[in-house]
C-alpha cells in the first residue's frame, strides 16, 4: 500500500524545523511504542546531525512490554540516542524526562542558561498530551484525529527548559508498505486516506500469527480460521454486522476491529520488531537500487540515440 498524505502545513513545518534547529540543544522525538520504526521521521537523522536526542516511546501501555525493551536496546545502540518508554500522563515519567534533558545538556543544566529543546513527532503519537503533561497545564490541543497541531509554539517548562513545539510531520512518501499499514492500523493516518477493509484485513492477518490468543479471547473464539477474511466474517457475525440475506458487512466489521485495536481492548500489542523492520528496509533499499538502475539505463539509452 502506497500512502501519499502530506498536507501543506506539514511541508511548511519541515522548513520551520530546519530553520530553528541551529538554536536547539536537544531533540525529543515522540514515537508510538507499538510502532517505533514506522512512527519515526526519517528526516530526523539527517536534520539533527550530532545533537543529542531522546526518543520517547509513548503509549507504552498499549504495546507489548517485551517488545518495548527490544526496541529501546536497538534504538540506543543503532542510533546513539536515549530512550524512555512511558504513557504521556505518567507524572513520574514526566519528571524523569525533564531530568534526562538536563543530564544530556550538562553545560547548560549547571548554569543560568535555558536548555532549548525541540519536540517533534508524526501525527497522533500523543505529542500534544505529552506537552500538556510537561507544562502542567493545557497548552496543546489534543484529540484522536491526526494532524491537530498546525503551528509552532514555544513553551517554558520547569528546570530551565524551553520546549519548541512543531506540527506533526508525516513524510511525503512511505517507501515501506508495511509502515503505511501499521500507521493506518494505529490511527496515525486519517481514515479518508485509507480503505478500512484493507487495513483491518492486514491487522487480523498479522494478529493471527503474532497474537492469536488475544484474538480468541477478545472475540470469544474457540479456534481461528485459516484466513483473515474468514476471521473478519466470523467477528462480523458475532458483533451483528449483518446485511440482508445474512451477509457480513465488512466495512462495519473493519471499523469495530480498528476501534478496538486502537483503544487497546485486545491487550498490549506491538506491530513490528527490530528484526522485521531491518528485513523490510533491506527490501526497500533493493527496490530503490533497482529503480535507480532502470532510470540510469533509460538515460544511457537516450544518450546513445
Amino acid at each position: 500500500m502506497a500512502i501519499q498524505w502530506y498536507p501543506g502545513h506539514m511541508h511548511k513545518a519541515s522548513k520551520e524545523m530546519k530553520a530553528i534547529l541551529p538554536k536547539v540543544d536537544l531533540i525529543i522525538e515522540v514515537l508510538d511504542a507499538r510502532i517505533p520504526f514506522s512512527s519515526q521521521n526519517p528526516m530526523l537523522a539527517e536534520l539533527r546531525g550530532n545533537k543529542p536526542c531522546i526518543k520517547v516511546l509513548n503509549k507504552a501501555d498499549l504495546a507489548d512490554p517485551d517488545n518495548i525493551r527490544l526496541w529501546q536496546d536497538y534504538l540506543e545502540q543503532a542510533q546513539s540516542v536515549k530512550t524512555l518508554a512511558m504513557n504521556a500522563q505518567q507524572q513520574d515519567r514526566i519528571a524523569e524526562l525533564l531530568t534526562l534533558c538536563q543530564r544530556m545538556v550538562p553545560g547548560k543544566a549547571s548554569s543560568v542558561q535555558q536548555i532549548q529543546t525541540m519536540i517533534m513527532g508524526i501525527p497522533n503519537v500523543g505529542k500534544s498530551t505529552l506537552i500538556n503533561s510537561l507544562a502542567g497545564r493545557l497548552i496543546a490541543k489534543t484529540g484522536n484525529e491526526p494532524a491537530i497541531t498546525k503551528m509552532q509554539q514555544r513553551i517554558k517548562l520547569e528546570q530551565g527548559i524551553v520546549l519548541h513545539d512543531t506540527p506533526g510531520v508525516l513524510w511525503p512518501n512511505l517507501e515501506n508498505p508495511h509502515s503505511g499499514y501499521r500507521l493506518a492500523v494505529t490511527g496515525a493516518i486519517k481514515e479518508t486516506a485509507i480503505d478500512n477493509d484493507d487495513i483491518a484485513l492486514y491487522a487480523v492477518e498479522y494478529l493471527m500469527t503474532a497474537y492469536p490468543q488475544q484474538l480468541q479471547q477478545r472475540f470469544e473464539l474457540t479456534a481461528l480460521p485459516d484466513t483473515g477474511l474468514e476471521l473478519m466474517e466470523m467477528i462480523g457475525a458475532r458483533r451483528g454486522c449483518l446485511r440482508g440475506g445474512g451477509r457480513v458487512d465488512l466495512e462495519r466489521t473493519a471499523k469495530i476491529l480498528l476501534t478496538e485495536i486502537r483503544s487497546g481492548k485486545l491487550g498490549p500489542i506491538s506491530w513490528e520488531t527490530p528484526a522485521m523492520t531491518e528485513e523490510e528496509w533491506a527490501e526497500v533499499l533493493r527496490v530503490r537500487e533497482e529503480k535507480a538502475a532502470k532510470k540510469a539505463a533509460r538515460k544511457n539509452k537516450k544518450q546513445r540515440r
